[in-house]
């Protein structure tokens, strides 16, 4: 048991899923949901998530040891200066956002004596929403991406990446920076991708969709006001992504539109080679 009482902000998929396997591993003893709506509280509590629950932010983290929070990431920083502002020394504080470079930036400095934040992002989630889909096996295999700078705590990272660890995940570090600029391209452009495909197809063509227009838009079902927090706050690292997946498209037009069979099939081939290598 790595602490006596753990508080999730935010206890949807990904915080009911660190919920549910934080008691099925007994990281903790005891785990207290923190959210908005009773009756998703309610729900976390019965699907095993969480041990109590409250409204009030500042009431879950007064007497944390670890308060992670799965909020949507341009509500994150100030969340986490809320929480700061009442925790006991010691208390350690993580976040499980899909952007690090400005949430890291909003932290480093400014916290009280004692209190430690560090960037953390579990490489796993679903389109799907809300406590009812959580699973406790969601983080079993999956890499988790702990983002220090030269200024954070040693011993703090070590707690997180342990917490991690606990929940079945392997674990690297990388600096918040780095971060964004990976995760522009193999998770925020994917969607961006997926949703402006989605976007395309005009209802009476909607009968004609089948598994490749299905699975390759999959992820367009996640909600639309966490993504778009995750662009805003992404714009940079998204834009350098956007410009290569242009490009790419380029290739592939001129490719077609001057019958050059020889590139359409290296460029094929170049994508097959590359998603074969990633498994199922």
């Amino acid at each position: 048991m790595l602490f006596d009482t753990i508080t999730i902000v935010g206890v949807g998929l990904i915080g009911g899923s660190i919920g549910q396997a934080v008691r099925r591993r007994g990281v903790a003893k005891t785990v207290i949901g923190v959210g908005r709506d009773p009756a998703s509280l309610n729900q976390a509590r019965a699907c095993g998530a969480i041990d109590r629950s409250t409204l009030d932010l500042a009431e879950g983290a007064r007497y944390a040891d670890l308060v992670i929070f799965c909020t949507p990431v341009d509500k994150i920083a100030g969340q986490v200066r809320t929480a700061a502002s009442v925790c006991k020394p010691g208390t350690l504080l993580t976040d499980a956002g899909s952007t690090k470079a400005a949430i890291v930036r909003d932290l480093e400095e400014g916290l009280p004596s004692g209190i430690h934040f560090v960037g953390s992002h579990p490489l796993a989630g679903s389109e799907k929403r809300g406590p009812a889909n959580a699973s406790a096996d969601l983080f079993e295999g999956r890499l988790t991406l702990v983002t220090p700078t030269p200024r954070t705590d040693p011993d703090a990272v070590r707690r997180v990446s342990d917490f991690w660890r606990a929940l079945g995940s392997e674990v690297r570090t990388l600096d918040p920076e780095s971060h964004d600029w990976a995760l522009a391209l193999t998770s925020h452009l994917p969607h961006l991708a997926a949703s402006a495909l989605a976007g395309l197809v005009p209802p009476i063509y909607r009968d004609f969709t089948a598994s490749g227009f299905r699975d390759t838009t999959r992820i367009a079902a996640g909600d639309p006001v966490l993504w778009a927090a995750i662009f805003r706050q992404n714009a940079l690292a998204m834009r350098d992504a956007l410009e290569r997946f242009t490009n790419r498209l380029d290739e592939f037009r001129n490719a077609m539109m001057d019958d050059d069979e020889t590139t359409l099939i290296e460029l094929l081939a170049q994508a097959k080679r590359v998603r074969d290598a990633l498994g199922s």
